[in-house]
């Protein structure tokens, strides 16, 4: 019986090894068909120069501002309200049906389609509140976006926190507000930059959800209430009307780069993190 089980075992873990090497090989090839196509288009003048020919030539430098411009200001604007319900949800909501509700409604914000959060962007900040396609309409609409991401992860984070600490807290004569702040939040803090990694993840690759909301000008944003492209909308342009296929590549090589910057900042804040909490 043992021995029939350690076979079962293996087989297991040599499927879950095989489709893992292929999920790796997927990627890898995407990736490699990406930069070998784009890195002969990468180069100074494409990052620094102004777009020309409707970008069929020249650079993508006011792209990458707007994009900077709409992924930032869409974090500042998601990370605290996610973070905050992550808290109340945790640590303050009893449980019962409206619990239950806010948790439904949350996963159910997850998996709309970006779609339709264009449709309601552009319906709602664009027009109905007059922002016009804009910056901050990109951001507002974004950052409804990666908010379930972020509530939902914080929320994991909080709840990976024993017990023992928030009591040993309280005992010591600390109010409910300190032991969320200072006993809680700290350690729980590396899974919350995580939930924002991923929020910055989809929010920098978003396309139809910004093209709606923030336009697709070819100029420099000068304030949140200007028009701006972002890098993906530039992508989806460039290949979609077949205006340069360089381009279209180079562009997808560099948000691939700016994304692994990203990701591997992120990750070096972390370590550094759990090292200063002694993890």
């Amino acid at each position: 019986m043992i021995k029939k089980n350690k076979i079962i075992q293996g087989i297991v873990f040599a499927i879950i090894g095989i489709f893992t090497l292929i999920t790796i090989a997927i990627l890898l090839a995407i990736l490699f068909h990406i930069v070998i196509n784009g890195i002969q288009g990468l180069k100074l003048s494409f990052i620094i120069d102004y777009p020309e020919e409707m970008g069929k030539s020249g650079g993508i430098f006011p792209i990458i501002v707007g994009t900077i411009y709409i992924t930032i200001l869409a974090v500042i604007i998601a990370a605290p309200i996610g973070v905050l319900a992550a808290i109340y949800l945790t640590e303050y909501a009893k449980k019962g049906k409206i619990l239950s509700l806010i948790r439904f409604g949350t996963e159910t914000l997850a998996g709309i389609p970006s779609i339709i959060y264009g449709l309601f962007g552009f319906a709602f900040f664009v027009i109905a509140l007059g922002f016009r396609w804009s910056i901050l309409s990109g951001a507002l609409t974004l950052s409804i976006m990666i908010l379930p991401t972020i509530v939902r992860t914080s929320e994991e984070a909080i709840k990976t926190v024993p017990m023992s600490f928030r009591e040993g807290s309280l005992a010591l004569g600390a109010t409910k507000w300190q032991t969320i702040a200072k006993v809680v939040i700290p350690p729980a803090m590396p899974g919350i930059l995580t939930g924002v990694i991923l929020g910055v993840g989809r929010a920098i690759g978003e396309t139809a959800a910004v093209l709606l909301t923030a336009g697709s000008s070819l100029n420099l944003p000068t304030s949140i209430f200007s028009p701006a492209r972002t890098m993906a909308v530039h992508l989806y342009i460039l290949s979609s009307e077949g205006l340069s296929k360089v381009n279209s590549y180079a562009t997808a090589t560099l948000l691939i780069i700016i994304v692994l910057i990203i990701n591997t900042c992120a990750n070096m804040i972390i370590r550094r993190y759990n090292k200063i909490l002694g993890h």
